[in-house]
């Protein structure tokens, strides 16, 4: 299948792509995941990857953070082609990141605020009491103050997930990668949390990509939707625009598998809150 991906740099204004992803091929034996992939992250947004269980998309965010080399083709941030990299300089670009996986990936024997605080220690030379303050103020941004003393295993799912973000998040790093941020939450939490990663993209700016398979919600938080379908990605546009394709693998996708109950609740009719509707018992 050819990609349709619109490169981002020729809208109007659009500053060049954080992160580029060119021609990428990547198989593991004989199972090819990632067939000629093309895709460009755009500065200070919002992308969100959707696509089939096992399809690729935990492997493609390992690629822009270079845990994972492609086979061949490119991988650039900040113009920089990390794939050709050493291990040194591979970890200073690697700074610029952070990273929240689907388990947290919390310290079990740490407190929140020792967990949130070692990141601030093993990387910096602040003094504890600026430490102390800027845990504080991030637990707070999260919504965890008072929680600061509580271990992982006291916390509840959300909560959990919402100590890893500000563990990610209190370096200050200019791109963020979500790995399935919701996975094991329920519908109501899991749309807390997708809140909470919109509000603090914007509040701070950073540049996210995350991968979902949570269908419509990632529409009203998102920038920018692609889908990754068949090792490439099949279209990548403004969420508003996405829902709104033509492509029928992608409007069985975003329909969970069933033709709309409605021509009216279509996506092309009525966008994320149609599809929200047209899924709807």
């Amino acid at each position: 299948m050819t990609a349709t991906v619109k490169p981002l740099t020729a809208e109007a204004g659009a500053s060049p792509p954080v992160i580029r992803l060119i021609d990428v091929y990547k198989s593991f034996g004989e199972h090819p995941v990632l067939v000629g992939l093309n895709l460009d992250v755009p500065r200070g947004k919002l992308t969100t990857v959707i696509g089939r269980s096992g399809g690729g998309k935990s492997v493609l965010l390992k690629h822009l953070i270079g845990l994972i080399r492609p086979d061949s083709g490119h991988v650039l941030v900040l113009d920089t082609d990390i794939t050709l990299l050493g291990q040194r300089e591979l970890n200073e670009i690697r700074k610029k990141f952070a990273m929240l996986f689907q388990g947290s990936a919390l310290f079990d024997s740490l407190s929140v605020f020792e967990n949130v605080a070692f990141p601030l220690r093993e990387k910096t030379t602040l003094k504890e009491k600026e430490i102390r303050q800027k845990v504080l103020e991030m637990l707070e941004q999260v919504g965890l103050t008072g929680m600061e003393q509580k271990y992982p295993s006291e916390l509840s799912g959300g909560m959990r997930k919402r100590a890893g973000l500000a563990r990610a998040l209190v370096l200050g790093p200019e791109i963020m990668l979500f790995d399935e941020p919701t996975t094991g939450l329920d519908p109501l939490l899991a749309r807390t949390i997708h809140q909470l990663i919109q509000e603090t993209q914007r509040r701070y700016g950073f540049t996210a990509v995350m991968v979902s398979h949570e269908i419509p919600e990632i529409f009203e938080i998102s920038d920018y939707v692609a889908m990754l379908l068949d090792g490439k990605i099949a279209e990548m546009a403004p969420s508003d625009q996405f829902v709104r394709t033509q492509n029928p693998a992608i409007q069985e996708f975003i329909n969970g598998g069933k033709e709309a109950l409605h021509p009216d609740l279509s996506p092309a009719a009525g966008g994320a809150a149609a599809v929200q509707e047209a899924r709807r018992p």
